[in-house]
């Protein structure tokens, strides 16, 4: 198995640096990470175990983010992809043979990690020594012997190399001209990037081979932390638990019982109040998730160091929890509301957009964690908030965030509200096929339709920007050639547009003479 990890981490290295060398991500991450998951699976096969059903169920996840890599240009959801593979990836190897991570708690996530950052560095390298102990005395006496000998060898062999080179070049015209291209290619910026590469291809391998050395040794480990023992002992009354929670569970029942009023009445109590949309809806939204997300995080700690006398208060306390959560529900409801009426007055954005997904997602953490509570399992949280934020992640590449606000934003345009046309632009390509069907859906006014338009030439002016540029197969992005595809489409109505560009600015005149900005600054709005 030595012998072929060792070639399988070269080889995986040398397609590291095939695929991503000075090259953007694109259909090469899940073709590598395909690779990757092969290699690791045939070469685990010889220890004698079979890996567990719920570490290669994980083998799914793996490849589904990995491939919606490739398949989602939105920011957000690209980051998600990344780093959910890379998770996913850290988990299998943890817990290859023993498939107890859904048993895992916080602990053993972070424990698991750091044993896997040390294996990293430790493994590959006792792997070589076994390799190189494993030989008797005679044998690295002869390989001591052999290595003088060339260097012998190469110390006479050098002179007379460049002796007959430069009496070679003399002769033949030819011959000189090719060495010189030979000495032109081996220029130091040449040598300093073949040794970078070179040095990353090593770096790569090692990390692989201690990859699967750890899951070799130590994927079969069943040992959870804290399972038998506390790591932090419980230490807090009932009673102090009972005054935390009920102080905030009353702080929270005066807050809900304002709220009530705005529930199916917003925008008439702002107009009373007089509040704007903006003071009312965009100021309170972040405090109320906040409050949403702290709460949880109350509720898990305080039922980690209670110590609860009898079952009765433990009862009492689940009760309290569930009463607590019941109410972050409802101040998620408003949040959730706020967002709505904001969104309703100034348009859907990438950030309201992953807030309401978020909120979603947030809220079946907080009806789980009461579950859990009821059930005792309380070490299962931190599986709850894995679950989670894979569902969320998961949302968001099958909603595809930017077809999702243009269809919403263009909707918003039948109630009378404008359509922000620059913000349209600055969207991925991701947005491409829904801008093609808007535009040729011919329902909405002459306004609407030439701020699609608008959008659309913008996005067209960035293919052709993005086209001028080489760029490998490896970077390949289904949406970049998907874009292409729908825009080839209305290519012809387009012509009508006109793109002005000055200094830094890029703008597109509509034929009826309206000037849009192809770029916006509302991704952090």
């Amino acid at each position: 198995m030595k012998k072929y990890l060792l070639i399988s981490a070269i080889v995986l290295g040398i397609a590291w640096d095939f695929l991503f060398w000075e090259k953007a991500p694109g259909v090469s991450f899940p073709i590598f990470t395909l690779a990757c998951l092969l290699a690791g699976v045939l070469l685990l096969r010889p220890e004698g175990k079979r890996p567990s059903a719920w570490s290669l169920a994980l083998i799914v996840p793996i490849l589904f983010f990995s491939l919606m890599s490739f398949m989602r240009r939105d920011p957000l959801t690209t980051f998600l992809n990344f780093t959910f593979t890379l998770l996913l990836v850290y988990i299998l190897a943890a817990t290859y043979f023993s498939g107890l991570w859904p048993s895992f708690g916080i602990f053993d996530y972070i424990t698991r990690f750091f044993l896997l950052l040390g294996g990293l560095f430790t493994l590959p390298w006792k792997l070589l020594a076994e390799s190189n102990g494993a030989q008797d005395d005679e044998s690295r006496k002869k390989r001591k012997d052999l290595v003088w000998q060339i260097l012998r060898g190469l110390v006479l062999a050098i002179p007379l190399l460049l002796l007959f080179t430069c009496l070679l070049s003399s002769a033949d015209l030819v011959f000189e001209k090719r060495l010189q291209d030979l000495v032109a290619f081996l220029n130091l910026e040449t040598l300093r990037e073949l040794l970078t590469r070179g040095l990353l291809v090593l770096g790569f391998a090692y990390a692989f081979i201690g990859l699967i050395r750890h899951a070799a040794l130590n994927g079969d480990n069943k040992k959870l932390v804290g399972a038998e023992k506390p790591v932090v002992p419980p230490f807090l009354g009932f009673t102090e638990n009972a005054i935390i929670l009920g102080s905030v569970i009353l702080l929270f029942i005066a807050f809900v019982s304002i709220q009530f009023r705005y529930f199916f009445s917003g925008e008439l109590n702002i107009d009373v109040g007089g509040f704007t949309y903006s003071e009312y809806a965009r100021r309170g939204f972040g405090e109320l998730v906040a409050v949403a997300v702290i709460s949880l995080l109350l509720v898990q700690v305080l039922s980690a160091i209670l110590k609860p006398a009898n079952d009765k208060q433990r009862s009492i306390f689940t009760g309290l929890t569930g009463g607590l959560v019941g109410l972050v529900l409802v101040i998620l409801v408003s949040a959730f509301q706020r967002l709505w009426l904001y969104e309703s007055a100034y348009g859907f954005t990438s950030l309201r957009s992953y807030s309401h997904v978020f909120m979603i997602w947030l809220g079946l953490v907080l009806v789980a964690r009461v579950v859990i509570e009821v059930l005792g399992k309380g070490r299962f949280f931190i599986n709850l908030v894995l679950f989670a934020s894979l569902g969320f992640g998961l949302t968001l590449n099958l909603m595809n965030v930017d077809a999702f606000i243009v269809r919403q934003n263009v909707r918003r345009t039948v109630q009378g509200e404008m359509l922000d046309a620059s913000y349209l632009a600055s969207l991925t390509t991701d947005s491409v096929p829904a801008l093609v069907d808007e535009f040729s859906s011919g329902g909405h006014t002459d306004e609407v339709h030439e701020g699609i338009g608008a959008a659309l030439a913008c996005q067209q002016e960035f293919l052709k920007d993005d086209a001028s540029r080489p760029r490998a197969w490896q970077s390949f992005h289904l949406p970049d050639w998907r874009a292409r595809k729908q825009i080839a489409l209305v290519e012809d109505q387009l012509e009508a547009y006109q793109i002005i560009e000055e200094d830094w600015t890029r703008e597109v005149k509509t034929p009826g003479g309206t000037i849009y900005d192809c770029w916006s600054d509302q991704f952090f709005d």
